[in-house]
């Protein structure tokens, strides 16, 4: 009698469908579902400039969230993901152009080739890791930048590579009002794909080996293949993200694809929350807009009393890149968890207000 008027408190779930859906609850579904469709008025309240900053969050958020299946769900190290997202922008262009397949299959394509050269250079990650294992990225970097440099036929050399506008069945989506409800969708999707991933069999096998791949190996996990696999998915949607950068702005030099991007790259999923899908875009929203916040703080302090007191003069602009650097010690030092932890608070609080202590 008593067991029927207890209420059940924590979380219970009696079934492999309940334990592996991506929406625990109705509402929190709905509510991802009201937050697209607001969303995709975007175009039509926003300025340009609000819309292109939403455009490159997309772009960027795609790839680090392959950078934070690496990193965040299977423990490795990369430093060098940025030259995936280059190899992805100039595999796209190279296929438009050289062979004239449609922009719409392009990016895909670019993802599955950059997931073929991630694999290969996934494979020290078999047998290394920790420094070893960053120097050997770092390596990959230097190898894929010099492959940009040299390599004319398919990077164009010095001269920037040109890159179609994307199109569906001959329907151009030019400017950015169109371009920004490709990202979207490819957001959406890519998004739900890691998701999904991560609840499957693979993702879990994935996360086994970042807790303890002693442990996963007793248990029969091939450590060999699912490092190596989480470099290619990593490559895979470094790829797709890097071939939506290349369409968006029609063409692809071989600067912005060095060191200093994947050290942004690694930023972002950092702040957002190593192992979190939805700490990886807030994460990649923080990291686009704090330069823009930077600039405007410069702006507004050009000529200020601060800026005479402390002679900063022309060195005034580099304050952005000082924030960076300062920005990624202070949430390592602070809230190492990223944004999503402290989200995942926010909500536990308002969930049990006023009771919540």
């Amino acid at each position: 009698m008593a067991g029927q008027t207890l209420i059940p408190a924590g979380d219970f779930r009696t079934t492999y469908a309940a334990d592996t859906t991506v929406f625990p609850t109705a509402t929190s579904r709905n509510a991802m579902i009201a937050g697209i469709v607001l969303v995709c008025f975007a175009p039509y309240v926003v300025n340009a400039y609000v819309l292109s900053l939403l455009i490159q969050i997309g772009i960027f958020g795609i790839a680090a969230l392959g950078l934070n299946i690496v990193v965040g769900f299977t423990g490795q190290i990369s430093i060098g993901h940025a030259a995936f997202f280059g190899f992805g922008a100039f595999t796209s262009a190279y296929l438009s152009n050289r062979f004239g397949i449609p922009v719409f299959f392009c990016i895909p394509l670019a993802g599955v080739v950059t997931a073929a050269v991630g694999l290969i250079f996934g494979l020290p990650a078999a047998r290394l890791k920790g420094l070893y294992l960053a120097i050997a990225t770092l390596a990959a970097q230097y190898i894929l930048l010099d492959f940009f440099a040299r390599a004319e036929w398919f990077t164009g050399g010095s001269v920037p590579a040109s890159a179609e506008p994307f199109s569906i069945f001959g329907y151009s989506m030019r400017g950015d009002k169109k371009y920004f409800y490709v990202v979207l969708a490819y957001v959406v999707v890519c998004y739900l794909l890691v998701t999904n991933l991560i609840r499957s069999r693979d993702g879990r096998a994935l996360i086994a080996v970042r807790d303890h791949y002693l442990s996963a190996e007793i248990m029969g996990i091939n450590l060999t293949k699912y490092r190596t696999l989480s470099f290619g998915l990593a490559a895979f949607f470094a790829g797709v993200g890097g071939a939506l950068y290349a369409h968006y702005n029609q063409v692809v030099s071989n600067e912005g694809f060095g060191i200093d991007r994947s050290i942004i790259f690694l930023a972002m999923i950092i702040i957002g929350g190593l192992g979190s899908v939805m700490g990886t875009l807030m994460g990649t929203a923080f990291m686009v807009l704090l330069p823009e916040s930077m600039e405007w703080l410069s702006v507004a302090l050009r000529g200020s009393p601060i800026d005479q007191m402390l002679a900063l003069k022309n060195n005034i602009a580099f304050l952005r890149e000082m924030a960076i650097g300062l920005i990624i010690i202070v949430f390592l030092v602070f809230e190492p968890d990223g944004l999503a932890h402290r989200w995942r608070q926010i909500k536990a609080y308002w969930k049990l207000y006023p009771f919540s202590h």
